[in-house]
């Protein structure tokens, strides 16, 4: 019963982070239509995630959390350099430059990279020659595949006729600009761009089962990394505006949140939901079964951007975005299997050690007690004075007294 419930708790969790993750897709597409800048964006919502996870941190695991240390400092430094600051402004840049329908599919190469990284550092092992291996190497390449089928290939128009008549008024304007994104001269710098964003997320994957191995505190080690990300962040939202020496007025604006916005909701959401409370279960889920499982699910996150741009912004449904969301199942399915059989595989740990330590909590300094207890009862040099059977009872000595008398 234990085993069904840890594969299914991280398997919840990272389907919960997916759909979280997607959500910040569709409030990313709402902010570039309102003319936010994206840098200012990425610093605001690690602020948010600073401000609403170091309080938990402190009162969660304040009586558990050890003292930090330079390499956990420098760990949480580039964890928020590669997973956060970094990764997200090379990933909105590339949007930018692209849309964000393509920078979505370019994600699913996370699972790929990572995989690829965790066999260099030794947290996978492939086992080709076994069947847990041949699934997870075929599962990796099936989610992918299925991926780039649901990006390349549209196939007929399968939207619901309810969809249709509910966002009559926006298929005109969806498609113009998507027209648009995809008729720029920056389309290779774009690809670049986002490639080296999902390059880096999977190197963050892995030294983030680095840091939840030596600073196993997930709140903390979150709020230290977005605290990271949002010192980064801020550097780079400022140098670059000062580097291309725009005007002051403009440069100060950007920074305006304005009250009830989309602007204001867009960084709510991805601050404290996606950044403040998604990050800590993916770190945990990282921590609990490895970097490639956390991985896998990346696919997901392109479905869900595709129903909810349906249901949402009016985007229409096509045929390749069904097939290849069933090729995604299916690769998520067989790596999930090949890592259940490698956790079967596993060697058990020593038998009754767990019980020997919680029945049997002895230590020297209680023998020493026990013993020291036992010692004056121990010695015996005179017979006639320890043996229970020659001590007489007063009583007695008196009876012998008048029998003699």
């Amino acid at each position: 019963m234990g085993g069904g419930g840890d594969v299914a708790k991280p398997v919840a969790a990272m389907v919960v982070v997916q759909v979280i993750f997607a959500g910040v897709n569709i409030f990313y597409k709402l902010a570039v239509s309102d003319g936010m800048d994206m840098r200012v964006l990425v610093a605001y919502r690690y602020l948010f995630a600073t401000a609403f996870l170091a309080p938990l941190a402190y009162f969660i695991e304040r009586r558990n959390r050890t003292k930090l240390t330079w390499r956990v400092v420098v760990l949480s430094f580039m964890c928020g350099l590669t997973g956060g600051s970094l990764a997200q402004n090379l990933y909105i840049s590339g949007m930018k430059l692209t849309s964000a329908t393509f920078a979505s599919a370019t994600t699913n190469l996370i699972p790929a990279v990572t995989f690829v990284l965790a066999l260099a550092f030794r947290y996978e092992r492939l086992g080709i020659r076994t069947s847990s291996g041949q699934a997870k190497l075929a599962g990796t390449l099936i989610g992918v595949g299925g991926a780039m089928l649901l990006t390349l290939y549209k196939g007929a128009d399968i939207t619901p006729p309810w969809l249709l008549l509910l966002h009559r008024g926006r298929h005109h304007h969806v498609q113009a600009a998507a027209a648009k994104s995809s008729s720029t001269e920056h389309l290779v710098m774009g690809s670049v761009l986002c490639i080296s964003s999902c390059c880096f997320y999977a190197l963050w994957l892995i030294l983030q089962a680095k840091l939840s191995r030596e600073y196993p505190f997930h709140y903390s080690s979150t709020a230290l990394m977005c605290a990271m990300s949002t010192l980064q962040s801020v550097a780079f939202a400022l140098l670059v505006p000062a580097l291309c020496l725009e005007e002051e007025d403009k440069w100060w604006s950007r920074w305006r949140l304005g009250l009830w916005g989309i602007r204001l909701a867009c960084v709510a959401y991805s601050g404290v939901l996606a950044s403040g409370g998604m990050l800590v279960v993916l770190s945990w889920c990282v921590k609990r079964r490895g970097p490639l499982f956390a991985s896998v699910f990346n696919p997901l996150i392109l479905l869900v951007v595709a129903v909810l741009s349906c249901l949402l912004l009016g985007e229409k449904l096509h045929l390749g975005t069904a097939l290849g969301a069933v090729l995604i199942v299916i690769g998520l399915y067989a790596v999930l299997w090949g890592k259940a059989r490698d956790h079967q595989q596993q060697p058990p740990p020593p038998p009754n050690k767990l019980a020997d330590d919680d029945l049997l909590p002895i230590t020297v300094t209680d023998v020493v007690v026990v013993v020291q207890q036992q010692l004056p009862a121990a010695p015996a040099t005179n017979a006639n004075a320890t043996s229970p059977t020659n001590i007489t009872h007063p009583s007695e000595h008196r009876h012998h007294s008048d029998s003699d008398g």
